[in-house]
């Protein structure tokens, strides 16, 4: 059975942000972005080769997009107004987020609608398409539920456009992404270790779709004692990385031959396997008493030590909030930092 195609939407909205777009859309397609709109340039950006190869030959789907994009920055302007006056918010910069979005079976035909709001960095309201009712998780996120429920035009706008409009886009979308999604693409799979006493990591990078697996065996078999899995996250390019950590400190060194990594794609036949040797371990880790000494090197041993604690191998990432503050300054930073981390523990 094929995997329910899917498409979702992540708009954010963050008025009176110096230097920052007001609004944000960023469109993908089975987890891959396509497309990206701000309020400040207003206008939709393509962002693979195929969804410029569907916007050339058919113009009015870009059209309608960019027409999407702007009716939707009136509402959420309208819905952050609702936000600050009903929560009694109207001082100070706020952030109102929505994941919305379908998945829809080509083979059954079955969508399944969804949208949900953060508010300052916290999941906030979501729509029950099935109810026609609005979910609030929080105490102080009832004023809008009543509010949004009294509205049951709007409500059942809504749901039509998520279980009626979004499949007819996804079948838009999908003749000319279909090579791009249902492509295969192979990792690089590496060892990582922070010193010589941390767990080694068995780390995959590059690799698509994340229908995968990750996982330690000793003598053949799969183990779980010892072993923590992170979970499949996306890389920039589209594809997938993931790791999984395992504990060697009471390992002998005679048996380390007898363990290894084996990474598995779906729709492949053939798994791949690692040997854990550790010949094979990159590490940013340099001995004390490697470092050079005395007055004329000292520095130079400085300027070493600090590169090494700052190059401390993030393995495995932990599980984030759906909803984040957004910030320009932080994000911008956040963003750089992280990929300085991965590039230096892929390179490493």
């Amino acid at each position: 059975m094929q995997k329910p195609k899917t498409f979702n939407a992540i708009v954010t909205a963050t008025p009176g942000k110096k230097n920052f777009p007001e609004f944000v859309v960023t469109a993908s397609m089975d987890e891959v972005e396509f497309g990206y709109f701000d309020s400040i340039k207003r206008e939709v950006e393509p962002k693979q080769d195929w969804t410029r190869k569907l916007y050339k030959e058919k113009p009015e789907v870009l059209k309608l997009d960019l027409q999407r994009c702007l009716h939707n920055q009136n509402i959420f302007k309208a819905d952050m107004d609702d936000f600050k006056q009903r929560l009694n918010k109207t001082e100070g910069s706020h952030i109102l987020q929505t994941i919305t979005g379908c998945e829809w079976d080509d083979e059954s035909n079955e969508v399944k609608g969804f949208q949900q709001f953060g508010f300052d960095g916290e999941d906030f309201i979501s729509l029950d398409m099935q109810t026609e009712t609005w979910i609030a998780p929080k105490t102080q996120a009832v004023v809008i539920k009543h509010l949004w429920d009294a509205a049951k035009g709007r409500t059942k706008y809504i749901k039509d456009i998520h279980t009626l409009e979004c499949p007819k886009m996804l079948q838009e979308y999908m003749p000319y992404g279909r090579s791009f999604l249902q492509r295969t693409e192979l990792p690089s799979v590496s060892f990582l270790q922070k010193t010589p006493s941390s767990p080694v990591c068995c780390h995959a990078t590059g690799f698509y779709p994340d229908r995968a697996d990750l996982f330690w065996r000793k003598d053949g078999e799969e183990i779980h004692e010892g072993v923590e899995k992170g979970q499949i996250l996306p890389n920039h390019d589209g594809t997938f990385q993931m790791s999984s950590e395992l504990n060697v400190s009471l390992i002998k060194h005679e048996d380390w031959r007898r363990y290894d990594c084996v990474f598995q794609l779906s729709g492949l036949t053939e798994d791949i396997v690692s040997m854990l040797d550790k010949t094979q371990i990159q590490t940013n880790w340099v001995s004390p008493s490697e470092f050079p000494v005395g007055p004329v090197v000292g520095g130079a041993a400085g300027v070493v030590l600090l590169l090494v604690i700052s190059g401390v191998l993030y393995c495995c990432w932990r599980n984030r909030n759906d909803f984040q503050p957004v910030d320009e300054e932080t994000s911008s930073e956040g963003s750089k930092t992280s990929q300085e981390e991965i590039s230096l523990a892929e390179n490493s």
